[in-house]
């Protein structure tokens, strides 16, 4: 091509001028995208290569090259009307007193207002909590918020997080503005939102762990909040941060899980703690997320978990909502493309190196979120509070926030067992602290059972559940608590929906909610399990009433004390038998025990 002669546009030919039209044409658009020119420093990059450069008029509008005749309802909704947009609606609804319509029903979710009719006649309100840290003044306030408008309750969700229910529309405004002048948000917290940044609970006193991860889902956590770009999503996404420690945070549960590692001396890269990345897990789906090759720094964390969110904003299936989560992006291209499509937004090269090359993981000890246990800061200790299903009344939230006040640095910490832990108690406060939580109906000790149970919603409170998965997984816990001294933790999952909340497909024993003959009853499965015991559970029981499943438990677990191997586990041993075999069991009540 001739020299384009900057300095004398009249001498510019046909072919220079159509060259320059579309030249800045693409400039523009590469200026406008969300992302254009942040190189959060210097760890994103936006490469030109990834705008085009189109000088005609589409025939029809797109999202994220999806043209608008083809997207499915939700999408509509949002290509209608962005959520992030709707402040006056919400104050109108509140002014009038008046529930939202179903396209509204979907966008109030961007602000963590769920309307949960028929189940209930009002709002639930889904905070976010990074790492799962909050502060005893917010829990306070939040006690105050619950009690002044809501149901005087808060529930500890399986992503480390607050949820407030029974808020009536005319009170909608009060309750997000109450909660914003906490320090706290509920922005992006439901629908197609990237979820509660959950990092393991015990970081930065864990005396096991190899990185304190708490930065991490904080970085993250604010980086969402400040880029609205990633508020677009196909589906919901979730981001785990392991630091390799005690006590699990499921990261093999996510979407993308950054677990901590160490490099020895002597290997490919320089000694020391580096991240290993694992994608897609979706457990309601019966798959665990998986080793993708990568190693990563800490610094690149947060640049790495950005890029891999915008490739699935760009490229996710907009079209067919069950096809939307991530994993179906990834099982499309494969691995290899994906972390390709990846690296062509980063400003630095990604590290593939093998597992191997790593140091084994320690084992997670599933006792200790429960419980008084030594922290890595000589004379400290943190107390696991038990919170069976995670139900908090407003008496019991302001008793919390008091004693971490009191006898810690007013710091507490939620966990994805829907318990929480308060930290930073010196040894010699302990008893008092534990005292304390007497005095307020709570414990630092729970059975084997309660304290590895966990439960969604359930049908009291929420549309999709079958169940009252929270009031049965406690009296199914305390029964078998009451009846057998195990000795080794067991998990119950309770969920109400094959949404899978609550995870059934990992638990030693999982419960999905169902009608049985115009019952309220379960699907049981059995052997599931997370970190170093991972497996999806097997299906022991495919329907059951609930009034019928208590006996077979029973059963089961009379079995199981007779049977077992010295020291063995419930899921070891649940493994170790075929199906037929634990049916047997379920039977063998009254022969075993006697």
């Amino acid at each position: 091509m001739e020299s384009l002669a900057p300095n004398n546009p009249a001498a510019f030919n046909s072919d220079q001028k159509e060259y320059l039209l579309g030249f800045f044409a693409g400039a523009m658009q590469r200026a406008v995208r969300p992302f254009a020119g942040y190189t959060a420093a210097g760890l994103l990059t936006d490469d030109p290569a990834l705008g085009s450069v189109n000088c005609a008029e589409p025939a029809e509008e797109t999202v994220h090259g999806t043209p608008a005749s083809d997207l499915s309802r939700e999408e509509l909704w949002k290509y209608e009307q962005n959520p992030l947009d709707i402040w006056d609606k919400i104050i109108a609804h509140a002014d009038e007193d008046r529930a939202p319509e179903a396209e509204d029903v979907f966008r109030f979710k961007y602000h963590g207002l769920f309307y949960v009719a028929p189940a209930q006649d009002s709002f639930m309100l889904r905070l976010r909590v990074p790492g799962g840290i909050i502060k005893a003044h917010q829990m306070r306030g939040l006690a105050d918020i619950a009690e002044q408008w809501g149901a005087g309750r808060a529930d500890i969700t399986t992503r480390a997080n607050l949820q407030i229910r029974a808020f009536q529309p005319k009170n909608i405004v009060r309750v997000l503005t109450g909660v914003q002048a906490l320090g706290l948000t509920s922005r992006g917290s439901g629908a197609d939102n990237i979820r509660n940044i959950t990092a393991s609970p015990l970081s930065g006193i864990d005396p096991n762990e190899l990185i304190d991860v708490n930065p991490f889902a904080l970085a993250l956590h604010h980086y969402i909040l400040n880029s609205r770009d990633l508020y677009e999503l196909p589906r919901k996404f979730n981001v785990a941060f392991d630091g390799g420690g005690t006590i699990s945070v499921v990261a093999d549960t996510n979407d993308i899980g950054f677990c901590a590692v160490r490099i020895g001396e002597g290997r490919i890269v320089p000694a020391g703690v580096y991240f290993r990345v694992l994608l897609c897990g979706i457990t309601g789906h019966k798959q665990f997320a998986s080793d993708c090759g990568l190693l990563l720094r800490p610094e690149q964390l947060i640049a790495v978990a950005a890029a891999m969110i915008r490739v699935f904003i760009e490229h996710g299936d907009r079209t067919d909502r069950k096809k939307a989560r991530f994993k179906y992006l990834v099982d499309k291209w494969g691995v290899d493309r994906f972390l390709s499509e990846t690296e062509k937004r980063l400003a630095f090269p990604l590290l593939r190196v093998s597992a191997e090359e790593c140091e084994p993981l320690s084992q997670v000890n599933r006792a200790a979120h429960i419980g008084v246990h030594p922290q890595i800061q000589e004379g400290l200790h943190y107390l696991g509070v038990s919170v069976p299903v995670g139900r908090l009344p407003v008496n019991q939230m302001r008793a919390l926030a008091d004693i971490a006040e009191e006898f810690g640095n007013g710091e507490l910490r939620l966990t994805v067992w829907q318990n929480l832990i308060i930290p930073n108690i010196s040894s010699e406060r302990v008893d008092a602290a534990v005292g304390c939580l007497h005095a307020a109906g709570l414990d630092c000790a729970a059975g084997a059972v309660l304290r590895g149970t966990v439960a969604c919603t359930g049908n009291r409170g929420c549309r999709y559940a079958a169940t009252d998965t929270k009031t049965h997984a406690i009296e199914l816990a305390n029964l078998l608590d009451a009846r057998w001294k195990i000795d080794q933790p067991i998990n119950l999952h309770v969920t109400g929906c094959p949404h899978s909340c609550a995870q059934h497909y990992v638990g030693d024993i999982g419960l999905l909610g169902a009608k049985v003959k115009g019952e309220e009853g379960y699907q049981v499965v059995i052997g599931g399990g997370c970190d170093q015991d991972q497996g999806l559970a097997r299906e022991l029981i495919p329907s059951v009433a609930y009034s019928e499943l208590p006996p077979m438990l029973e059963g089961l677990f009379a079995a199981f004390e007779e049977l077992r191997n010295p020291s063995e586990s419930f899921v070891d041993f649940s493994r170790r038998h075929t199906i037929p075999e634990l049916q047997s069991f379920l039977t063998l009540k009254e022969s075993v025990s006697q």
